[in-house]
């Protein structure tokens, strides 16, 4: 009789989206339904369905400063991603390439070529990350509404996100993404606003980010930007 594996050694269970919508509408909605009514007397759908909108998508949550071309964006964003992904692996190139699904070589050229040192801060823990970054969604969706619902309320609410957060991280795990992966939501990401701010006129947009009108029809297509 061959000795079963040890839990360590198992590969780890796939979270798909299926799991990812059903601890959303099983586990997350109620503590935002019971956050807001704590803090509000009432809860608002609208608030909800938007906060789990956000969560839904991959969190890149990396600040790329507007009005940047195509191209230095995504020099940008590249840099940045691989600074946090080496914090949250402490370092450790090859257990980062791994994840990443790339090889040790990729990673020290990208480094290399993005100006990236090791270490530059401190090590940062998954489930503070992961927390952090769940925070952050709340905050900037509730920051829509500052002009709609009285000061005092909406402080309430802030004063609730940390608790919150913590609270969702729980059921939410924090979404590894492949350097492709991360290559593919950042254009994705990047694109929408920027269509969405030249009022989806794709020659326009094409013009204020430096690329041909070609060339993001394509990425349109192969994106699925709708």
């Amino acid at each position: 009789m061959k000795p079963k594996p040890h839990p360590e050694n198992q590969p780890k269970p796939e979270y798909t989206q299926q799991d990812l919508e059903a601890a959303i509408k099983d586990k997350v909605s109620p503590l935002l339904e019971e956050t807001m009514e704590k803090s509000w007397g009432i809860t608002i759908p609208k608030i909800e369905t938007d906060i789990t909108d956000q969560l839904k998508n991959p969190q890149l949550n990396i600040y790329i400063p507007p009005n940047l071309t195509f191209s230095r964006a995504k020099k940008i964003f590249k840099a940045e991603f691989l600074k946090r992904e080496l914090r949250l692996n402490k370092g450790n190139v090859s257990q980062l390439a791994k994840l990443l699904g790339v090889n040790r070589r990729s990673i020290h050229r990208a480094m290399k070529d993005l100006s990236v040192k090791r270490e530059i801060e401190l090590p940062l823990s998954k489930e503070e990350y992961n927390q952090n970054m769940i925070g952050h969604t709340i905050r900037s969706t509730l920051d829509q509404y500052k002009g709609v619902l009285h000061p005092e309320k909406m402080e309430k609410m802030y004063q609730e996100v940390s608790t919150l957060s913590r609270n969702i991280a729980k059921f939410l795990p924090l979404e590894e993404l492949t350097w492709k992966e991360a290559e593919r939501e950042f254009e994705k990401q990047f694109l929408t606003q920027a269509l969405q701010e030249s009022d989806k006129n794709v020659t326009k947009t094409a013009k204020k980010i430096a690329l041909r009108p070609e060339t993001l029809y394509r990425k349109i297509k192969k994106l699925e930007i709708k």
